[in-house]
């Protein structure tokens, strides 16, 4: 863009009889804009989850990254001290289903079709750790063509609320996924990246991986002691592809 001016605001998204809280950034130009759903770690929509908002934003779309956990502590953010981890952990594993989650950004992705200003034809999202998780699971979701996964934890062993493995729902995804995965993070092993990559390419939905060797888990945050800049880096321009090549460019026909 050549005018990054942003607007951002604190908004309610409805459904059934469910408030959800949702932070949005967008462009201050006028224009129609390709809408991305910006999925929270376990810590909330905190400063971080905000920024990375915003900066999507910045890029030329209109972001919203609803609260996901809403239902357990509404207004929920910290930071990361391990208490702060412990409290995050019991929410996102503890006390979310996958269904209510779906649902969420469902309609998060309504909102955005109310808007005169969000193309119409199809949306984006974005999720780190727990988000990554959950992207996995939004990329299911008829209205997304574009899921930029990063380093989302269990996608082989659960799903919120229990059940059966998110792995298991990759027949689903119709659009393209790229998947951001540090080869030094303690909580997704290699193998675990390796079947799901196999998994991917078995259903042959359209797909990256990325993996960042010397890179932990939380590589992308510059708010916590892993952020690894150059995996960042990397991983932010090939997500911007991403979202360049499935949204931006394709018309609304």
């Amino acid at each position: 863009m050549t005018d990054s001016a942003i607007d951002t605001s604190t908004i309610k998204v409805s459904q059934d009889e469910l408030t959800i809280s949702a932070y949005l950034a967008q462009p201050k130009a006028p224009g129609i804009y390709p809408g991305i759903v910006v999925l929270q770690e376990i810590f909330g929509v905190n400063a971080h989850i905000r920024q990375v908002t915003e900066r999507i934003a910045r890029e030329g779309y209109v972001a919203i990254a609803p609260a996901l956990f809403e239902r357990q502590a509404p207004g929920f953010e910290t930071g990361y001290t391990p208490a702060d981890v412990e409290v995050g952990r019991e929410y996102a594993w503890g006390q979310t289903q996958a269904q209510q989650l779906l649902s969420d950004i469902q309609a998060a992705i309504n909102y955005l079709k109310t808007r005169p200003n969000v193309k119409q034809n199809g949306f984006g999202c974005i999720g780190f750790c727990f988000g990554g998780h959950v992207a996995y699971l939004a990329a299911t979701l008829p209205d997304i063509r574009a899921t930029a996964s990063f380093y989302g934890a269990r996608i082989t062993s659960a799903t919120p609320g229990g059940g059966n493995p998110t792995l298991s729902v990759t027949p689903n995804i119709s659009g393209t996924l790229y998947a951001f995965f540090g080869m030094e993070d303690g909580s997704i092993p290699v193998a675990e990246v390796n079947q799901i990559e196999a998994e991917l390419q078995k259903y042959q939905i359209p797909h990256r991986v990325f993996r960042y060797d010397g890179a932990e888990h939380g590589f992308f945050c510059d708010h916590r002691a892993s952020y690894n800049p150059v995996a960042a880096s990397d991983a932010w321009e090939k997500a911007q592809q991403l979202f360049v090549e499935q949204l931006r460019n394709v018309g609304d026909g």
